[in-house]
C-alpha cells in the first residue's frame, strides 16, 4: 500500500468508486466501519460499507483495500455478497460519529466543546488502518456564521465514547444533501433509531420527501408516524402525487383521512382520485401532473416547460396537447408528442404540428401487464391515460411501472445478478 495517502478524511471517502484489479468498477464507499475500545487509543478500522448490485450493502475488509488516491478505492481478492449487519461492537463513521459533542483537552485542564464535523484514518506501523484525527467546529459566537474550527489528535477528544441521545445531525445532513435521493435514502434506512429520528427532524421538507419515495413501504410508514401531524401533512405534499397516495394507503384509515384533511385542497385532490382506482392499474400508479399544453404553445414553449429540472426524464420526453382545461383530468387529449421530435423542428412552429398520430391512450383499468405491453410494443417510456371522454387524467412512466412490477421489499432487497465481472465471491467477514 506505499502509494496510498497517509491520511484520509472519511466525508471525501464516501461515495468514492470501489475498482477490483481489472480496473472495472464493483461498487461506492457508502460508510467506515470501526472498533472503538477507549478514547485514548485510535479506533481500528474494520472495513467499509459499500454499495454493489442496486444499493445492497456489503463489507469490504480493510485488508482488501490496496489504494486510495483522490477519486477512488482499489481492491483486491473477492468479495462476499452477504448483506451488511452492523455488529453491537461495531461505529459507522458517517452515521453515528458526524455530530458528536466532544471536547477537546488542554494542558489547563479545561477543554474547547465543539461537534465532529469529520475524522481521518492512516495507516498504522502493523499495517492496520486506525482513525488518527478529529475534525471539530465550535459553536457560532456573536455574528460569525461559522464557528472556528481544530483538527486534533484522537487521544486529545472526550467524548467520542459516550452514547449521547440528543445528537445533532447538522454534518450529516450536509452530507447526505450532497448525495442522490437513493444514496441518502440508503444511509437513512442503516441508521439507528435515534440517529435516523434527528435526522429526519433536521431535513427540510422536500429532501424529506425525495428521500421518503426511495425507502422501503415499511420505512415510510414508520418515518410518517413519528411526524407531527401538520409536517407530515407538508412532506405529503412535496411528494408526488402516485408515491403520496401509495403511502397513504398503507396508513390506518384514521390517521390516512386526518393528513389528507391537513393537505393543500388541490394536493389532497390529486392523492384521492388516485387511490380510488383499483391497485396495480394505470390510474393508480398513473403521474396526475405531466407536462400540458393547449394547442396554440408553440415547440418553444414546449422545450421551456421540459427543462424544468424537477422533471424525471420520463416525464419530461413527452407533452400532451390538450383542450382547455389544462388540469387533469383535462380537456379533450389531441395528442401527444416526443422530445425528440420537437428538438428537430423550428421553435416557432405549433406543438400540435408535431403530434405523434399513432400513439394510442390507455384507460386507466388497464392492468399492469397491459401498460408494460403497451410501453414495450411502442417503445415508449411514458404513455397518456384517458377517460372514457378522451379527457387526460394523468401518464404513466416507465419508472411508475417498475415500482410496480418489481417483488414487494424491492429497495432493500436488491436481486445479486451473478459475480462480480465473473470474479466470483467470497471471503467471509
Amino acid at each position: 500500500m506505499s502509494t496510498t495517502p497517509t491520511r484520509v478524511f472519511v466525508a471525501r471517502l464516501v461515495g468514492l468508486p470501489i475498482f477490483d484489479p481489472q480496473g472495472d468498477q464493483v461498487a461506492k464507499v457508502r460508510d467506515l466501519v470501526v472498533a472503538i475500545r477507549t478514547e485514548t487509543s485510535q479506533p481500528r478500522v474494520l472495513g467499509m460499507v459499500a454499495e454493489v448490485f442496486g444499493r445492497r450493502r456489503i463489507f469490504v475488509p480493510m485488508t482488501r483495500v490496496t489504494n486510495i488516491d483522490s477519486g477512488q478505492v482499489h481492491i483486491t481478492g473477492l468479495l462476499n455478497m452477504r448483506r451488511f449487519e452492523q455488529r453491537s461492537t461495531e461505529t459507522l463513521v458517517m452515521g453515528q460519529m458526524l455530530d458528536r459533542t466532544v471536547t477537546i483537552k488542554d494542558s489547563g485542564g479545561g477543554g474547547i466543546t465543539g461537534v465532529v464535523y469529520d475524522v481521518a484514518m492512516e495507516q498504522a506501523r502493523n499495517r492496520d488502518w486506525v482513525l488518527s484525527r478529529v475534525a471539530v467546529q465550535e459553536p457560532s459566537k456573536g455574528f460569525r456564521r461559522r464557528g472556528q474550527t481544530h483538527v486534533v489528535e484522537w487521544r486529545d477528544v472526550t467524548g467520542l465514547t459516550r452514547h449521547e441521545p440528543a445528537q445533532g445531525a447538522t454534518h450529516l445532513i450536509a452530507a447526505l444533501n450532497d448525495m442522490r435521493a437513493a444514496d441518502a435514502a440508503n444511509i437513512i434506512h442503516d441508521l439507528p433509531p435515534e440517529r435516523r429520528t434527528a435526522v429526519v427532524a433536521a431535513l427540510d421538507d422536500e429532501r424529506l420527501a425525495d428521500v421518503l419515495e426511495e425507502l422501503p413501504d415499511e420505512d415510510q410508514v414508520e418515518i410518517l408516524e413519528h411526524l407531527d401531524s401538520e409536517r407530515a401533512a407538508d412532506v405529503l405534499e412535496e411528494m408526488s402525487a402516485d408515491d403520496a397516495a401509495d403511502l397513504i394507503a398503507d396508513l390506518n384509515p384514521e390517521t390516512a383521512a386526518t393528513l389528507l384533511g391537513l393537505m393543500e385542497p388541490e394536493e389532497a385532490e390529486d392523492v384521492r382520485r388516485l387511490m380510488s382506482y383499483e391497485d396495480d392499474t394505470a390510474g393508480a400508479m398513473m403521474t396526475p401532473e405531466p407536462v400540458i399544453l393547449s394547442p396554440d404553445a408553440t415547440i418553444a414553449d414546449a422545450l421551456a416547460h421540459v427543462r424544468n429540472p424537477e422533471l424525471t426524464p420520463a416525464l419530461a420526453a413527452l407533452v400532451y396537447v390538450c383542450r382547455q382545461p389544462l388540469e387533469t383530468p383535462t380537456g379533450k387529449l389531441l395528442g401527444a408528442a416526443h422530445i425528440q421530435r420537437l428538438l428537430r423542428e423550428p421553435p416557432s412552429t405549433l406543438v400540435a404540428a408535431a403530434l405523434d398520430d399513432s400513439m394510442d391512450p390507455l384507460r386507466p383499468d388497464a392492468s399492469l401487464d397491459e401498460v408494460a405491453a403497451h410501453l414495450a410494443t411502442y417503445n415508449l417510456v411514458a404513455a397518456p391515460v384517458v377517460d372514457d371522454e378522451g379527457r387526460l387524467l394523468g401518464a404513466v412512466t416507465v419508472d411508475d411501472l417498475l415500482d410496480h412490477m418489481l417483488p414487494e421489499g424491492w429497495r432493500d432487497r436488491a436481486p445479486r445478478p451473478g459475480p462480480i465481472n465473473g470474479s466470483g465471491t467470497g471471503g467471509a467477514r
